[in-house]
């Protein structure tokens, strides 16, 4: 049976506020070494939405000056489609497919990479990864973004937040909250963290510029970073 690797791809890593060109070639070339080690292995990435996605709607909220969670959810969707447009490309080589939009429709996986992006309101890139690793029986999700672990809380707003190597997925609803947000700053989406529980899954939190620690990660080894999962 292949192995299939699912990616939660941060935006801001992608494109922080302009695209990241030496990530996004480096993360190329380690994906692809991983990938050509054995032609069996695969891998799905959803891309964030990051810079532009925040550019968007905080344009629409200054033009209109009235809040509009679903416009504004609408606005981070379309900049994860453009992010994954540039993934699907670079990535060519591996992609044969155009890049997925819902989760839950008809998916055609031809190559070694399948590349995602956001569906619509309500539901976040994470929940889009927890769904797809469902999908294609793939037991662990591997989220990448620009913090190397979680935290007990927001570490710029509490001085005593401490970091977490492993916590079970009780405990990190309580850190989370049940109630989805567009743009809410936490380190998984609640909505995605119900299904991730409820199907038993185990979610690994790094960072994604850490590249020799994402290598770690991939073929297996003690890595850096923060797992949640079921106990």
């Amino acid at each position: 049976m292949d192995d299939v690797k699912v990616i939660s791809l941060g935006g801001s890593l992608i494109a922080p506020d302009k695209v990241d060109e030496e990530f996004v070639r480096s993360f190329y070339a380690l994906a692809s070494r991983y990938l050509d080690e054995s032609g069996r292995r695969r891998i799905i990435l959803i891309c964030g939405g990051g810079g532009p996605a925040r550019l968007y709607q905080q344009a629409l909220r200054n033009i209109t000056a009235v809040p509009d969670t679903e416009r504004e959810d609408w606005l981070g969707i379309k900049a994860t489609h453009l992010n994954a447009e540039l993934v699907r490309h670079v990535f060519a080589k591996y992609c044969r497919d155009e890049v997925v939009t819902d989760p839950t429709g008809p998916i055609t996986f031809s190559g070694q990479v399948l590349v995602a992006a956001g569906w619509k309101p309500g539901f976040s890139t994470d929940y889009d990864a927890v769904v797809l690793a469902e999908r294609f029986n793939s037991h662990t999700v591997i989220n990448l973004s620009n913090i190397a672990k979680v935290y007990t809380a927001d570490p710029r707003q509490d001085p005593n937040a401490t970091p977490i190597d492993a916590i079970g997925w009780k405990e990190f609803t309580g850190i989370v909250g049940e109630e989805w947000v567009p743009g809410k700053n936490a380190p998984f989406d609640p909505v995605a963290t119900k299904k991730a529980w409820k199907n038993r899954l185990k979610v690994i939190f790094a960072g994604g510029k850490d590249l020799d620690n994402l290598s770690r990660i991939l073929f297996e080894k003690d890595f850096e970073g923060t797992v949640i999962g079921p106990r």
